[in-house]
């Protein structure tokens, strides 16, 4: 019988006295087998990343060992003090993070931090680093290594940093390779080619894989095996296959259930219903400068976009990151100014708004943002943040604030929840306060800028229900950024693929799913992690 490659036996992590439980992990216990990738799923707060951070030394100081043993090699890796992780971290044990942004140093060049592995063991010359270094570039399909690893990370894409970050874990052969949510902020194909990429990689290499992940695509796409985590216990595991296909913890269940379906429900025409938002003809251009000296070069970001939205009707837009969404729904909001187009807000001319009355219709269109953590002001309280737009508008406090907890009542959230502070919640309750607010100014057209993509699938589901629900409810018209396909297909009448500043094609997002024209949107849909998990609704 085949030897787990990692033991653990019975861990408990524990949490800070004050949290809301007492243990981050309790008594668990999970076999890594050799050559296989075993995914850990599970929410926020699940102990899932907790468990990779025991696993490669790098648990958080407020967060103790209580119980329990994490055998390598022979070895409890809790008894190991920081001389001994040294010698083991990156050479036997690396791991990829999250966010390849934060984790590489922003002033180093990629090919000096993948040469930094072998520096910081004393291994090789410093001729032979660089060659390693581009020989690594390219093993993990990066562009024009000779070049590329002379640049910073900012002059990468979001995906090149990525693998950057998976060619300084692999630097030094090691036998585990930790992954923690490496492809959560990925548009959907460079998510396609980084999963591609890793399994490639474990297999050539015959590395065992541990993959932290909250979205069961994913573990289609990977897994071997797959371990459930709830609250920090462990809830239920076995075969990828086996936990796809019978899930038997009621967790499990609600989890796969939560996964939005490739198959979008049947909605009805809203093609009667009065205009609320028009682009004609929006152009966005900004000149960029490689180096102090280099020449400047001219990017459309956004080339002569054409889009309406009726009320009760939501369209989607999407595409991969750099397609120029973004940019579309702040020049709809008059965040950015463009260079040549209109915005119509029902008959008015938007775009044309001198600062006075901008000031006054702004209320028309309001924003929900990506990061409710950082668009919500950290030092105010949340009737605080709800009431400031509609008081500055003129509304009279005190029928602000009744107003407030009305709307707290409208997202799901107690009226208790005014006296407290962003921090005091979860991340899907940061994002129904994000929603009060915008609706605190009674607007008739939402923009919503990858609203759901930060949260967990059973928050993200809750989160796109009330958004379906308050359109219904307040007749709203909502312009959604997403670069999610299973997300647009549930919450999306119409659907707007870009692609390099200009849509491409833009039909009922039925028709579009069923049969779409354009190459690009084909290969959007092709690349959706785990196809075979799309359940009809």
């Amino acid at each position: 019988m085949t030897e787990p490659v990692v033991r653990i036996r019975n861990l408990t992590l524990a949490l800070p006295k004050g949290s809301d439980r007492p243990h981050a992990v309790e008594d668990l216990s999970l076999d890594l087998m050799p050559g296989k990738i075993l995914c850990v799923v599970g929410e926020s707060g699940s102990g899932k990343s907790m468990s990779a951070y025991a696993l490669t030394g790098l648990l958080p100081r407020a967060l103790k060992p209580v119980g329990g043993e994490i055998l390598f090699e022979g070895q409890d890796l809790l008894t190991l003090g920081e001389r001994g992780w040294r010698g083991l971290r990156g050479r036997r044990i690396a791991m990829v993070f999250q966010e390849p942004m934060t984790a590489l140093n922003p002033v180093m060049r990629i090919g000096d931090q993948i040469a930094e592995m072998f520096e910081a063991h004393g291994l090789l010359t410093p001729a032979e680093r660089r060659a390693r270094a581009i020989a690594l570039a390219t093993e993990v399909g990066l562009p024009d290594p000779a070049q590329i690893v002379r640049a910073y990370p900012h002059q990468l894409s979001g995906g090149q940093r990525q693998r950057a970050m998976i060619a300084m874990a692999l630097a030094l052969e090691p036998s585990i390779l930790v992954a923690d949510e490496p492809t959560t902020a990925l548009d959907v194909t460079t998510q396609a080619q980084i999963l591609k990429l890793i399994r490639e990689l474990q297999q050539r290499r015959g590395m065992s894989v541990l993959f932290i992940t909250h979205d069961f695509g994913v573990v289609a796409d990977i897994a071997d095996h797959v371990a459930v985590l709830q609250r920090g216990r462990l809830v239920e595991q076995g075969s990828a296959a086996a936990v796809l296909r019978d899930p038997q913890h009621p967790y499990t269940q609600a989890l796969l259930a939560a996964v939005p379906s490739l198959v979008p429900p049947a909605r009805a025409s809203r093609a009667t219903e009065p205009l609320a938002l028009s682009a004609i003809g929006l152009t966005k251009t900004y000149e960029t400068r490689t180096g102090l000296f280099g020449k400047p070069r001219v990017v459309a970001a956004v080339k002569a976009v054409a889009f309406d939205v009726r009320r009760g009707e939501t369209l989607g837009l999407v595409g991969e990151s750099g397609s120029g969404k973004s940019t579309t729904a702040r020049l709809a909001i008059r965040l950015i100014e463009p260079d040549r187009g209109t915005v119509r807000l029902g008959s008015l001319d938007y775009t044309a708004l001198p600062p006075r009355a901008l000031r006054t219709e702004r209320k028309r269109i309001q924003m929900i943002f990506q990061d409710p953590f950082a668009s919500l002001n950290p030092r105010r309280t949340v009737e605080q943040i709800i009431t400031a737009g509609p008081i500055a508008h003129g509304t009279p406090a005190r029928e602000a604030r009744a107003r407030a907890r009305d709307l707290l009542d409208l997202v799901g959230l107690s009226a208790s929840a005014a006296e407290r502070y962003p921090n005091a919640f979860s991340g899907g309750q940061r994002q129904r306060i994000g929603i009060a607010r915008a609706l605190a100014m009674e607007p008739d057209v939402l923009v919503a800028d990858e609203a759901v993509s930060a949260l967990d699938v059973s928050v993200q589901a809750q989160v796109l229900d009330l958004l379906e629900d308050l359109k219904q409810r307040l007749n709203l018209a909502m312009l959604f950024i997403t670069h999610d396909l299973r997300v647009a297909a549930k919450i999306c009448d119409r659907i707007a693929v870009m692609h390099r500043g200009s849509i491409v094609e833009m039909r009922p997002t039925a028709e579009l799913f069923r049969a779409p024209e354009h190459a690009y949107t084909r290969d959007l849909l092709g690349a959706v992690p785990g196809l075979q998990t799309a359940r009809p609704h």
